[in-house]
């Protein structure tokens, strides 16, 4: 026989009530895909980027969180928040996989269609960009148009980073480094923050804290490298070595984010151990 889940006590009826589709406002979401083509793999390259800005939506969520924990002193809870970062940099990187099963010739039936839009202009993965501490003021170009975004992204580069706080937490400590005078900057490497980060590395059982706050943002890093090398892979493959839809010059521009550090202190001290 059948078997039936409301003889066990499952709802089965919503009217006038909650549903998993109400509650995730799935009529917005699944209706939210707009091919302008009739290529059939027009879908898969929305659904791919709609997915990514979900998931960098999450990855800011945490990222604020754990800022402000780590401004509070409060390392444990910015640990597990920075740890989820990392997963989320990591489920990024296996969507390249699914893209990646598009074709040249596949892509060609509908690049035209996108215009000028391109990834270049994502507002989030320029927002997780300034959180981290990566401030370039030239990409905020792409965003000026649109008050509501430019302003929020003028308004990160006034406060300090992700890193920032971090450093915070080694004057906290007793070790000599300076705060930064620039905010509306990338960070550049610090002698006296490669120094403090070198000793805590030397005596972890002393400083297991920073040592610990210090290798979460070395995974977040990572995976995220790891992201736009699987970018830079992903439109060789695809469109070669063509100009980028949006204007860039496109693997050729996406290769020279790879020489990008968030995090130059975390990378450099590792030579003087």
């Amino acid at each position: 026989m059948s078997y039936d889940p409301s003889k066990e006590g499952a709802q089965m009826s919503f009217q006038g009530r909650m549903s998993y589709g109400d509650y995730l406002g799935l009529d917005k979401i699944l209706t939210a895909q707009h091919p302008l083509s009739q290529a059939h793999d027009e879908l898969l390259f929305i659904v791919q980027h709609q997915t990514s800005e979900l998931w960098m939506r999450l990855a800011l969520h945490e990222m604020n969180a754990a800022r402000d924990r780590i401004e509070a002193g409060d390392l444990q809870p910015a640990f597990k928040m920075l740890a989820r970062v990392a997963r989320i940099m990591e489920q990024l990187n296996s969507a390249w996989d699914v893209l990646r099963t598009m074709t040249p010739s596949e892509y060609t039936e509908f690049r035209e269609s996108l215009g000028q839009s391109s990834g270049f202009q994502s507002y989030q993965y320029r927002m997780i960009e300034f959180v981290a501490g990566n401030r370039n003021m030239a990409m905020l170009g792409p965003h000026q148009h649109r008050t509501e975004l430019a302003a929020p992204l003028l308004a990160e580069v006034e406060r300090p980073s992700l890193y920032d706080t971090v450093t915070g937490r080694l004057r906290a400590a007793g070790f000599d480094v300076p705060a930064r005078e620039k905010l509306d900057e990338p960070h550049h490497p610090d002698p006296k923050a490669r120094a403090a980060w070198a000793e805590v590395y030397r005596d972890p059982r002393r400083y297991w804290e920073l040592y610990e706050l210090a290798e979460k943002l070395v995974d977040f890093e990572d995976y995220f490298r790891r992201w736009r090398f699987n970018h830079v892979t992903t439109v060789e493959r695809i469109i070669g070595f063509k100009r980028g839809s949006g204007g860039t010059s496109g693997v050729n521009y996406l290769r020279k984010m790879l020489d990008v550090v968030l995090f130059p202190d975390l990378w450099e001290l590792r030579t003087e151990l």
